[in-house]
């Protein structure tokens, strides 16, 4: 159980109600990282806009590229919440699960391209080092061929799992393996 009171479907108001019937149109179904804001439908809904906005919009990275972050960032931060999810949804992509592993125990020991290194080598820095960051780390994504409209997207959703693993972390969301499964990609 979660360390805070949360609010099941069957026993919402309209307002919560209403968020999550928007939800599962958008996803299939609603994880238990969202109905952790279920005090607070209008932070649920904001929450799922943020996430469907930096996964799921037109941009320069694939959303293998944005589950790839999702799952490296997330298991630096020892978030197993977080892993799981996204381990799940990078599988869908790559259909191979000891790949999938593999890259969340030591993704040096892949063999993937220079460009994905590059992600990795960012979000990895930013999550253990952020104070550390410098102009040549955005440098080094130029130079793997990333424009600036990409850069910022490696950021912000290195960022966005940086918060959303605290709030895993923090308010002791648990998953189970149907939880995981079964979202739309």
């Amino acid at each position: 159980m979660p360390w805070i009171r949360v609010i099941d479907e069957a026993n919402a108001d309209a307002t919560l109600e209403e968020a999550y019937i928007k939800i599962k149109g958008a996803r299939g179904k609603v994880a238990n990282i969202l109905k952790i804001h279920s005090l607070k439908p209008a932070t649920m809904l904001a929450h799922e806009e943020l996430y469907l906005t930096l996964l799921f919009q037109k941009s320069g990275l694939s959303r293998e590229e944005r589950e790839i972050i999702a799952t490296v960032v997330s298991a630096v931060n020892e978030c197993e919440y977080c892993v799981q999810h996204h381990a799940e949804a990078l599988n869908h992509y790559w259909k191979d699960r000891a790949r999938v592993d593999l890259l969340i125990q030591d993704a040096d020991q892949l063999d993937l391209p220079i460009r994905t290194r590059a992600i990795i080598a960012y979000a990895v820095n930013l999550t253990r080092y952020p104070s550390q960051m410098r102009e040549q780390d955005v440098e080094n994504l130029r130079q793997s061929g990333f424009l600036d409209e990409d850069i910022l997207s490696i950021n912000l959703i290195t960022s966005y799992f940086n918060f959303v693993n605290r709030i895993a972390l923090g308010l002791g969301v648990e998953f189970n393996q149907d939880e995981v499964q079964g979202y739309s990609y």
